[in-house]
């Protein structure tokens, strides 16, 4: 199917969402799809996200199938979305203001999001306050692992925090760190702008060296195993829950495998052991007695990133902080030149 064809299919669902809930003010295109031609070819395992704003909080809509399109349905109010000068500011949001990602605007503040971000998006102030904002990001995170929680929980909060290592120089080169595919679109940047040398360092802070692609398949198919069952008894709605179904399995599974067969097996860990994680925070609630049979295979995932304990958690947390002087002076150089993507 082609980008343009499932954006429309988003479009249709949002006006029609929008007329049978009158709470929801406007919506704009998130992720992976922002800045597409309309005739790239959207791949199966890919979905097409919308942001839904509202004046208040709602839950996540989440995954599901629209007239043979997989979208992913998220909301968020006015005021986390902020101003303009808040969303050109921000590393989170800026990317997905810059091509037509406004969906529908009756009051024209997202227009006006849209206009702010588009005239200062390449700025070299505003580009150097979203970088600021990743490298607050990592330091924050790192700095709050909790040994007290679950396995799960402590992976969690470890791995986003050190992947956005690679976030970081694509905020710099002006590229959408989208979430899965973020090792890989640090990689183009890095290379881009002269430093792919630094790739295997950056890469290493996740994986703690390499892991090889047999065995990432293996862990692939522990995961369907455990994803399936997560799916299966998901009661508790946990904020990403609604990612674990039969609508997202292929997003996770069949978009790894897709990295593994490019070649970028080591970087598809990355959402192997976060969807691990997070199937095992489901079940440790939902399911104890499955979870405790389940827990070896994301177990051997995470001692194939070598962190295995607390302890080794903690010192991968302080070579990364203590690596943060490096990596700022070649964002830095990146910054300078940028080449948006």
């Amino acid at each position: 199917m082609r980008v343009g064809v499932a954006r429309a299919v988003a479009v249709g669902w949002v006006r029609e969402e929008m007329r049978r809930d009158p709470s929801v003010g406007g919506a704009f295109f998130s992720g992976s799809t922002v800045g597409l031609p309309d005739e790239a070819v959207l791949p199966a395992w890919s979905d097409v996200d919308v942001l839904l704003v509202r004046d208040g909080p709602a839950p996540k809509v989440g995954k599901f199938v629209h007239r043979g399109v997989l979208l992913e349905v998220s909301a968020l109010t006015w005021a986390e979305l902020g101003s303009p000068a808040d969303v050109l500011g921000s590393w989170v949001f800026a990317p997905m203001f810059r091509a037509g990602a406004v969906i529908a605007d009756p009051s024209g503040r997202l227009a006006a999001i849209r206009d702010r971000v588009a005239a200062g998006f390449a700025d070299p102030v505003w580009v150097r306050r979203r970088c600021a904002g990743v490298r607050r990001r990592i330091e924050d995170g790192l700095a709050r692992l909790d040994e007290r929680a679950s396995l799960a929980e402590q992976v969690l909060g470890w791995v986003f925090p050190t992947s956005l290592l690679a976030v970081w120089p694509a905020v710099a080169g002006l590229r959408d760190p989208t979430v899965r595919r973020r090792y890989v679109r640090a990689r183009e940047v890095l290379a881009a702008h002269g430093f792919a040398d630094r790739y295997e360092e950056l890469l290493a802070s996740l994986d703690g060296g390499g892991v090889g692609p047999d065995r990432v398949r293996e862990h692939l198919a522990g995961l369907a195993v455990t994803f399936d069952e997560a799916a299966r008894v998901a009661r508790t709605r946990f904020p990403f829950v609604a990612d674990l179904s039969a609508a997202g399995r292929p997003v996770v599974l069949d978009g790894s495998a897709e990295l593994v067969a490019a070649g970028a097996h080591r970087e598809a860990m990355f959402w192997v052991v976060v969807t691990f994680a997070r199937c095992h925070a489901v079940l440790a609630v939902d399911a104890p007695g499955r979870e405790r049979v389940l827990r070896p295979a994301f177990e051997a995932a995470v001692a194939d990133l070598r962190v295995v304990s607390a302890v080794d958690r903690r010192r991968r947390a302080a070579e990364l902080l203590g690596s943060l002087p490096r990596w700022q002076a070649v964002v830095d150089a990146v910054a300078e030149r940028p080449v948006a993507g």
